[in-house]
């Protein structure tokens, strides 16, 4: 069991020990004057700008349904969170269990933000949907863009952990700055943000920076879209400094970067899963310090490590399209749990020899007569792509290609 694992049962125990949280109640229809209970909900804005009697511990629900951001301008950010809970007394911000919930023009997490969770929303901008995603303008912000910019953007709080959200079809999918310290990015599933245009594609899986504590980027799914699926990026003035990069999954996308104009250290880059993905630490600094690189798998895609004075390179397995595949292993499947949901695990599929299936051993994470379902990360609310009820064997994973990942979610409702 990683120190990181450890970290996260500690809190998850201490969280629970909060004797005098309450719950409240937040629905699409609800009011700035309701009580906050199910049959009295808060508006969505009131209760996540603070307005609202909520203290440290207390957890708002999310009542299934799409919460629309009425500004729909260019660059809008959407929903503001000004929620401050204290160290293991977390504002937690949740969907409501069983519920699909889905915020239309994204969250902007501000001051005085501290300590809060958000789990288990889905973040979108609905013209990205049924509109073109081709502009013929330069540069970051294109003028003709003229929707919201939505995702999921960060730019304060302390011990803040982002859990199990699924981001699309924004401009960018998070926005992860330097404001946030000692904060994490857990179990997201992130795809097809940004947009095209004649200089190259715009609007990356996540941006991020840091310059004090570690920033944590874990167990997330990242593919598709325009732009880079990591992009750990400054300029000179910019830190990007104290990474942890743990258990990604990032297929049919853009290069994985930790890395900028200033040189960066403390870079941990351990056990992740890239496909079609480059991987690259250290980007125009003339020097960086040091960073860990352990356990990556990387196929089709190359390692880069550019001008670190300390390395420790070990346990990296990278394969180029061109090189043979293991030797003696048809197919190699990973399961990772999710430290935060005891029902959710991510599947990783390596399909060497490129059989119609691959066998799912779930015996170490299922019990006799547990539901289960495998989805498609981009599909995640819809049909599995298999289902049943585990009975000791090995259910078939249906397989198109060398790659593929999935969410094996325990119990037939979410």
């Amino acid at each position: 069991m990683t120190l990181r694992v450890l970290r996260v049962a500690a809190c998850l125990a201490a969280c629970a020990a909060s004797a005098a949280a309450s719950d409240w109640y937040v629905a699409p229809a609800g009011t700035s004057g309701g009580q906050g209970t199910r049959d009295a909900p808060w508006d969505i804005e009131s209760a996540l700008s603070g307005r609202q009697k909520i203290a440290a511990g207390d957890t708002i629900w999310l009542l299934g349904g799409t919460y629309k951001h009425p500004n729909r301008k260019s660059g809008n950010l959407g929903y503001s969170v000004q929620l401050a809970g204290r160290e293991n007394q977390p504002i937690h911000v949740r969907a409501a269990r069983g519920e699909r919930v889905t915020i239309d023009g994204g969250l902007a997490v501000q001051n005085p933000s501290a300590y809060l969770w958000l789990w288990d929303l889905e973040l979108i901008v609905s013209e990205n949907l049924r509109q073109s995603r081709r502009f013929e303008e330069l540069g970051s912000h294109p003028k003709s863009y003229d929707r919201p910019h939505g995702g999921l953007n960060v730019y304060t709080g302390t011990g803040c952990k982002y859990l199990n959200l699924v981001i699309h079809d924004n401009a960018q999918g998070v926005s992860f700055w330097s404001g946030a310290t000692e904060s994490e990015l857990y179990g997201s599933i992130i795809y097809d943000n940004g947009w095209d245009a004649p200089d190259r594609g715009h609007g990356h899986a996540v941006y991020t920076q840091n310059e004090k504590g570690i920033k944590t980027i874990a167990d997330c799914i990242m593919t598709g879209g325009y732009g880079y699926t990591m992009h750990a990026y400054g300029s000179s003035r910019a830190f990007v400094d104290h990474y942890l990069a743990e258990g990604n999954i990032c297929y049919d996308g853009g290069r994985f970067l930790i890395g900028g104009g200033r040189p960066s250290r403390d870079i941990k880059v351990v056990n992740n899963y890239l496909y079609n993905v480059d991987m690259q630490l250290g980007y125009s600094a003339p020097e960086n310090e040091d960073c860990e690189v352990r356990g990556n798998l990387i196929v089709n895609g190359g390692l880069y490590i550019n001008k670190f004075k300390q390395v420790v390179e070990e346990d990296n397995l990278v394969l180029r399209k061109t090189d043979p595949r293991p030797a003696g292993a048809a197919i190699r499947v990973e399961v990772r749990p999710n430290p935060y949901d005891a029902d959710r695990f991510h599947v990783i599929v390596f399909n060497w020899a490129q059989s119609p299936t691959a066998a799912l051993e779930l015996g170490r994470h299922l019990q006799m007569g547990d539901s289960y379902r495998l989805m498609a990360p981009r599909d995640l609310f819809g049909q599995p792509v298999a289902a049943g009820v585990y009975d000791g064997t090995p259910p078939p994973i249906p397989m198109k290609g060398e790659f593929a990942a999935f969410v094996l979610l325990k119990g037939s409702v979410r």
